[in-house]
């Protein structure tokens, strides 16, 4: 009698098994803190996942290609059948067994934004940051930062498309600024070393806000979403565009004028893809809107969409405060 009951209820157990499927295409993590996917597992969209357990806004689930089998995944990342949209999910990742995905497998995310930032702008209204700060040394051989658009970063687009499949506790982390305790970024040094030189808020943890934000969505690991872009920006970097800029400190320079560097150093039709952001009579930031999934920043640009800039015009700022 025993052994029919213990039957049965085996039996009613696997039949009220709770089965979700994906909403994105979300990584599936050994551990509650999202520090290890072995094998780079990512959520398959064509398959249903047997919900083990919920905690903390996490789902445990079941991968069975996974080794260990046992995954945590963000609970925004699984639904019902039922609840999901018509359309299929698309992954630019697929689960892999046991080895990692080199980066020339992996696409990128296909519409981008890349945005620009002007060092010398951004340090007049946030001079207690300790990538405002200015050494001696600057007084004879300006730094780079000093001379250059600098990267704040590469968006993902729509502007939605935020922390994906990130843990909620590293989502307050970064929505309250608290970036010193998001986790360390993994780049070679050589990445890490190109990286530093075109984004001197890293001092301040921005490449860590940027790749939980941001780079998650991206599609590919931080190595590969960081060395793209940082060639956008030093390919912005090697033209006339950045020359101009240069020439025009303490100047005032205009979107009509940007866009036409842009038509001549990219194709024309570039600039319509390129706003002016200005603050305080200060341009601040070049957004430029891309997409594709290649590394020609002229193509990219082309086939980004048209925008409005509401910025006309501004001042380019020298090295300094009030200047």
């Amino acid at each position: 009698m025993r052994f029919i009951i213990l039957f049965f209820l085996s039996t009613f157990v696997l039949l009220a098994q709770n089965i979700l499927y994906p909403t994105q295409c979300c990584p599936a993590y050994n551990n509650l803190k999202h520090t290890k996917n072995s094998g780079n597992i990512h959520l398959d969209p064509s398959e249903g996942y047997v919900v083990r357990k919920h905690h903390k806004g996490q789902y445990l689930i079941s991968v069975k290609e996974a080794s260990p089998q046992q995954r945590w995944v963000d609970d925004a990342c699984l639904a019902p059948k039922s609840a999901l949209n018509v359309a299929p999910v698309r992954c630019d990742i697929k689960p892999i067994n046991g080895e990692k995905k080199s980066t020339s497998q992996k696409q990128h995310w296909e519409e981008n934004l890349l945005a620009l930032s002007w060092h010398n702008a951004f340090c007049e209204t946030h001079r207690n940051k300790k990538e405002c700060k200015r050494s001696m040394l600057s007084m004879f051989k300006k730094p780079y930062h000093e001379n250059n658009f600098i990267l704040h970063g590469l968006w993902p687009q729509p502007r939605n498309r935020v922390y994906c499949g990130v843990d909620r506790q590293y989502i307050s982390a970064d929505k309250y600024g608290h970036w010193n305790k998001l986790p360390e970024v993994k780049l070679t040094p050589q990445t890490r070393k190109r990286l530093e030189r075109v984004m001197p808020g890293t001092v301040s943890y921005l490449d860590r806000h940027e790749w939980i934000k941001h780079g998650t969505c991206y599609g590919t690991d931080a190595e590969q979403y960081f060395k793209d872009a940082i060639e956008l920006v030093e390919t912005v970097e090697d033209s006339d565009i950045s020359r101009f800029f240069q020439q025009r400190m303490g100047k005032r320079v205009t979107i009509k004028q940007v866009r036409t560097l842009f038509d001549k150093a990219f194709g024309e039709g570039t600039g319509k893809r390129v706003e002016l952001r200005c603050k305080k009579g200060l341009v601040t930031e070049l957004w430029l809107h891309l997409k594709g999934i290649e590394n020609d920043l002229g193509r990219l640009l082309k086939n980004g969409k048209p925008v409005h800039s509401r910025c006309q015009y501004g001042i380019i700022d020298r090295a300094g405060y009030q200047r």
